[in-house]
């Protein structure tokens, strides 16, 4: 797992896992859990726009690469966007919870 969030990226698997502890404060003491999630879905898609830009400017320098290496580079780009979209997946089950308990 430590694997995943290194090739993610520090920065932005950082602020994702960060979003993460702020929206579990935030179920604990009644506050903006939705939002939140939604801004770690929006960061995780930022990771990884920001990724592929950086590996399209890659590749436009190399002048190609293979199909391999293009495939590895994608996979690695999603890892953040990934995340994002499972803390908005908790968010939405914490809000869901909320609900049905009533508080």
């Amino acid at each position: 797992m430590l694997d995943y969030f290194m090739m993610g990226g520090p920065l932005f698997m950082g602020i994702l896992t960060l979003i993460l502890l702020l929206m579990i404060y935030a179920a604990v003491r009644n506050g903006c859990v939705k939002e939140l999630g939604l801004l770690a879905l929006a960061v995780g898609f930022l990771g990884q726009l920001i990724g592929l830009f950086g590996a399209f400017e890659g590749i436009e320098q190399m002048g190609g690469v293979s199909q391999a290496m293009l495939a590895g580079g994608l996979k690695v780009s999603s890892i953040t966007s990934i995340y994002g979209l499972l803390i908005y997946i908790v968010s939405l089950l914490i809000q869901i919870v909320k609900k049905f308990t009533g508080k």
